[in-house]
């Protein structure tokens, strides 16, 4: 462990990145690390997820990521820092997220995070979180895209404007997120009880009746023989 692990650094960076021909993303600087953490994540507290389809709270989460990231505030470590973080964040909306997507994909989740940051308006070069985003999507949807390093080379990037990725028509588009995690638990469990849905995710057993009844109103899932020994159905793929 580093002497200076967990303390905020005193000291401007700068780190070459291979995605970007050895240039670097431009890191907060270390006199305002504090303020804008503390600014990111009151904008986020104030943020509602409330009505939002899962592509677009992924949209957001993916931009709120790469934004405290961004921010570097550790010596080193930053990047597990953010992981382990949004980890811990996607389980207070009910999702049972472990690190292994992280672990298998560390090189990407951080080139898709320089990717995120880095403006090169001179030569056409624009942050984008669309690979964050295939990441997240992946990550809570099972979306099967593709993630591929040199895709996020900034000399790549003409070829893959033009890469579509895996065909998501007809995946849970319209869900929350807190639908999506209901969805993933009753596949899991078809028989789970609203008492044990409520524990697998988080929520009060009360939140648990008035979602399921509006994910049924939706089309989403409906009960099959009865509410005593019946069985949950998931009408859409995810």
């Amino acid at each position: 462990v580093f002497n200076h692990a967990g303390k905020i650094r005193d000291y401007n960076i700068t780190k070459k990145e291979w995605i970007l021909k050895g240039n670097t993303v431009m890191y907060a600087s270390y006199d305002s690390i504090r303020a804008t953490l503390d600014y990111d994540f009151s904008q986020e507290k104030e943020f509602s997820y409330n009505g939002l389809s899962i592509e677009e709270a992924v949209r957001h989460i993916a931009k709120f990521t790469s934004g405290i990231w961004q921010i570097h505030p550790f010596g080193e470590g930053n990047t597990r820092s953010t992981a382990v973080f949004i980890i811990k964040y996607l389980k207070t909306f009910g999702f049972s997220v472990s690190n292994e997507t992280f672990a298998e994909n560390s090189w990407y989740f951080r080139n898709a995070l320089v990717r995120a940051n880095y403006n090169d308006l001179q030569n056409g070069i624009h942050a984008t979180t669309k690979f964050l985003e295939m990441f997240f999507e992946n990550l809570l949807m099972n979306a099967g895209h593709e993630l591929k390093n040199r895709y996020m080379h900034v000399d790549f990037e003409k070829q893959s404007a033009n890469q579509s990725a895996a065909s998501n028509d007809s995946k849970c588009k319209i869900c929350t997120l807190e639908e999506l995690a209901i969805i993933q638990e009753l596949k899991r469990n078809p028989a789970i009880t609203q008492r044990e849905l409520a524990n697998a995710i988080g929520k009060s057993e009360r939140t648990v009746k008035t979602r399921t009844v509006e994910m049924q109103e939706k089309g989403l899932i409906i009960r099959e023989n009865g509410k005593r020994n019946g069985k949950w159905k998931v009408l859409v793929e995810i």
